[in-house]
């Protein structure tokens, strides 16, 4: 896997969907989120599992493809940080455009994991 920036815009290029590549992913980008991806993918399996259906894996693979696609993308981290900062701002119209931009960044995040 690449760490170089492509050109100022991608930290590393976009993993395969699939549970070894997010991983390998993870590990570079945010490898502190480690725990955190292997609890809710174990909760996936399971309900997987107990549901007879593959549904919860494959949410499981778009959240954390959705996760991965924010944080390889410098510019939507800072978009994202910055939202998540303001959701509960005193001021209800910044609060209100933190989530507007949130929801936007989310959008904009998960359309890249499904391509």
């Amino acid at each position: 896997m690449n760490t170089r920036a492509d050109h100022g815009h991608e930290l590393i290029p976009r993993p395969a969907p699939t549970p070894d590549a997010l991983r390998a992913a993870l590990t570079v980008l945010a490898p502190d989120r480690l725990n955190e991806m292997q609890a809710t993918k174990d909760d996936a399996f399971a309900k997987a599992v107990e549901w007879q259906s593959l549904s919860p894996v494959q949410s499981w693979v778009l959240m954390w493809a959705r996760d991965i696609e924010i944080v390889r993308r410098p510019g939507i981290t800072s978009r994202y940080t910055r939202a998540q900062s303001n959701l509960e701002h005193e001021d209800p119209v910044i609060a209100q455009e933190a989530l507007k931009e949130l929801s936007a960044v989310l959008d904009k995040a998960m359309k890249a994991a499904r391509t």
